[in-house]
């Protein structure tokens, strides 16, 4: 697979961790979604810059800040039993996760 889907999948995926904080914050008041969807997709723009130099430790980086996110979002689905938002993004981090982790072995050479 080519490294620049793996990059895209990271610029996305921060990009609706990022949006994801704000809309909690205007719909809901929540300052923590607000901090953690900041903090969160931040840390997976780090992890695509580190892609361009030492991509396993970039792609590494993502899918393990996907996986975290993705067991937070499953627990809180499972304690809310709501699809919105927390069904979701489970399944979009686990779907990113996945992906990521594809991307890391390839580059990897496992």
């Amino acid at each position: 697979m080519p490294v620049v889907v793996g990059q895209i999948t990271l610029a996305i995926y921060a990009l609706l961790l990022q949006a994801g904080g704000v809309i909690g914050y205007k719909m809901a008041g929540s300052k923590a979604s607000l901090i953690a969807g900041i903090v969160s997709g931040q840390l997976e723009v780090i992890a695509l810059f580190i892609t361009f130099f030492m991509p396993a430790i970039g792609f590494g980086m993502g899918a393990g800040v996907a996986v975290a996110l993705a067991l937070l979002f499953i627990f809180r689905f499972l304690k809310t039993k709501r699809l919105m938002p927390s069904g979701m993004l489970a399944v979009v981090s686990l779907l990113t996760a996945i992906l990521l982790f594809v991307q890391y072995s390839a580059v990897a050479g496992r």
